[in-house]
């Protein structure tokens, strides 16, 4: 049993006792042993690397699978509320919620992940088990997968004049995603709204009125400051000071800029999207991979509905609807869906159920015992379902697939062993698929769609 937060979790059928786990490492998370990993390897049945790039549609707060990608419209008033048919997609056999029309139209292009499962219902731990693939210790704080995926890139060379790994518009708020691997290895926040009309960088706005000319002015004689001091302090500390300088400096006026100048596309592409905050974000993180930026977080709150849920629901889900679709349509027609992995979904899902009492009123709760994830491009497979819920989507009957085997399975089509080692400060071992205390459970990678 594992306690965490309060709650004795037991194990899934076929989980591993903590003696096991140790036995075989980190790979017990994705239910293979390295002597498995090792036999793949040898009989070339371990992919080499797809994915260049992630963009991660983060639907903060915990969307709704039976309203989105999991409809149960037979399930009665009290779980289907007005959602009361499911669409048909591109896909025989395949359903969608019925405000999701323009994704029901791109089902073929990303795969749906049904069976997904994890322990707590609690917001801040919720998010850190889906964005590390780790359960909380008191050991060790994980990074993210982006700030994973950040290193490992810079390790593997990696020069761009773009962030490695960028949030729009906003870091995730709920924990620091660099963890043990420091700062450096934050998201870049870009800040603003990208579907205002003056939308800059966040964060390396100019003041109003103040020209580039006038920015560049003032980075002259920032230069000639800093070239006294040298005189008087330690030239590394300086080096290192004038690499972040000409970061900040090049997303102002330099050519990174570019990447972010949302005015060189078309009136008709931005309206694809959708003229919205998510819609704008959406196309950013398109110029970002098209620029080579590895990972990318659209961060979308709002979706915590314990209130006026439905209502909320028919304002967000066609939002959702027009620009996620409007990204897989571009990323294919581009030839970027193919190295670009695109995933959605959020620290858990809602309760099937309705809560119809005061002061709810129609709202959904809290839950993580079930919910569902999309995953797209990248070299998984798309047009296809793994995992299943019961009538109500309350409980996983088919597949269960824990957060640790979407990153496993996230780092695989990277080209990131998931097996290998994480620097960290104090010299402690970790894994990049971290070896989480305690009694874990794993579905294993998504080899059905890898």
């Amino acid at each position: 049993m594992l306690n965490i937060q309060g709650r004795r979790v037991g194990l899934a059928a076929g989980g591993m006792r903590r003696r096991d786990f140790l036995r075989v490492g980190a790979l017990g998370l994705m239910g293979l042993t390295l002597t498995d990993w090792l036999r793949l390897e040898a009989c070339g049945q371990v992919r080499k690397a797809k994915a260049k790039s992630v963009i991660q549609l983060w639907l903060n707060g915990g969307p709704p699978h039976t309203d989105t990608f999991d409809p149960k419209p037979f399930a009665g008033d009290d779980y289907a509320g007005p959602f009361k048919k499911a669409l048909a997609t591109n896909v025989p056999g395949i359903q969608v919620g019925e405000m999701l029309p323009l994704l029901a139209q791109q089902a073929d292009k990303f795969s749906i992940l049904r069976g997904m499962t994890h322990p707590s219902n609690a917001h801040e731990t919720a998010t850190y088990i889906m964005q590390t693939g780790t359960l909380p210790s008191g050991d060790l704080v994980y990074p993210a997968v982006g700030a994973v995926v950040a290193l490992k890139k810079e390790e593997a060379g990696y020069k761009g004049i773009l962030p490695p790994y960028v949030g729009i518009t906003s870091t995730l708020g709920r924990f620091s995603e660099s963890g043990f691997l420091g700062s450096q290895y934050r998201p870049f926040a870009t800040g603003g709204d990208p579907n205002a009309k003056d939308f800059r960088v966040g964060g390396l706005v100019p003041a109003s009125g103040v020209t580039n000319e006038r920015l560049a002015e003032r980075r002259s004689l920032l230069r000639a400051v800093d070239s006294l001091a040298r005189n008087m302090e330690k030239e590394g500390q300086f080096q290192a000071m004038d690499a972040l300088q000409e970061k900040a400096y090049g997303l102002i006026l330099g050519d990174a800029k570019k990447a972010f100048d949302l005015s060189d596309e078309k009136d008709e592409v931005r309206q694809k999207y959708g003229r919205t905050t998510f819609g704008q974000s959406c196309l950013l993180a398109r110029r970002l991979v098209a620029g080579g930026v590895p990972f990318i977080t659209v961060n979308w709150g709002g979706w915590d509905t314990h209130k006026q849920h439905f209502e909320r629901m028919k304002e967000m889900l066609p939002v959702l609807d027009k620009g996620m679709a409007a990204l897989l349509e571009d990323l294919a027609r581009t030839g970027l869906l193919e190295s670009t992995i695109v995933v959605c979904g959020g620290e858990f899902g809602r309760t099937p159920k309705i809560l119809q009492d005061p002061p709810w009123n129609g709202g959904r709760d809290h839950y993580s015992t079930a919910f569902s994830c999309v995953v797209a491009g990248g070299g998984f497979k798309g047009g296809m379902v793994v995992g299943a819920t019961d009538t109500r989507g309350e409980k996983v009957k088919e597949r269960p697939i824990y957060p640790w085997d979407l990153s496993g399975s996230l780092y695989q089509m990277l080209g990131i062993d998931p097996h290998s080692r994480l620097p960290h400060p104090h010299g402690c071992v970790a894994y990049v698929t971290p070896v989480a205390g305690g009694d874990v459970a794993s579905g294993g990678l998504l080899t059905e769609i890898m």
